[in-house]
């Protein structure tokens, strides 16, 4: 009796589970779309997204680029002609960056996979992402030094330090001596052009109007 009765059980449950499944497959009621986006988010944020942060060691495992402070809008040789004063400055030359992952740089809306990073096993030349002064947002900028770990944005003059002019770094952000501590993660070079624009697109009104938009 007590075999039938959990056989019945199982029956049940999975007369259940294929009536759900039907419902969110092949419904095409609006419930069935609202339980479809509402079961997606669940598995996005409480599965995908911890087990992706597990894997690659960082709490911010998938970057969606928010500015263009590492756009490059000429070719190569070009761009290089016209940026090169503060890097001989420097110590890089043409031939270093040309070496550099992501020596064309990559704009506004590109989406880059994180891996945890540990000060040891940082290069010149590599991208980071980390946190710093008031921002709300965390940077993505290229490792220019390792003593004390330093970044510059590619597009950008100079780097970003507490003395500049307040209109200038109005967030207070420090990119010329960065702990070990700030550092959120490392990008690997491979980038999914644009896609993040999907996402940018609900923010772009909000941000100041020199801030919006492609990268030009």
């Amino acid at each position: 009796m007590n075999k039938q009765n959990n056989e019945n059980k199982s029956l049940n449950s999975g007369n259940v589970l294929k009536k759900f499944w039907n419902f969110i497959w092949h419904g095409d009621s609006w419930l069935s779309w609202i339980t479809f986006i509402v079961l997606i988010f669940i598995f996005i944020k409480f599965i995908f997204f911890p087990a992706l942060s597990l894997v690659t060691g960082t709490q911010l495992p998938i970057v969606i680029v928010e500015s263009c402070s590492m756009y490059h809008d000429r070719e190569f040789s070009k761009w290089w002609g016209l940026n090169r004063d503060w890097y001989d400055k420097h110590d890089i030359t043409e031939d270093n960056f040309s070496q550099f992952p992501l020596e064309n740089g990559f704009s506004k809306g590109d989406i880059f996979f994180v891996t945890g990073v540990k000060k040891t096993n940082l290069e010149v030349g590599n991208i980071i992402i980390f946190t710093s002064g008031d921002a709300k947002r965390a940077i993505i900028h290229r490792v220019v030094n390792l003593d004390p770990i330093q970044t510059k944005g590619d597009n950008n003059p100079s780097q970003f330090s507490p003395g500049m002019n307040g209109k200038t770094n109005p967030e207070e952000i420090d990119e010329t001596n960065i702990q070990k501590s700030q550092i959120v993660g490392k990008v690997v070079p491979f980038k999914i052009p644009y896609l993040g624009w999907a996402k940018l697109i609900f923010f772009e009104p909000f941000r100041s109007s020199e801030d919006r938009g492609f990268c030009k």
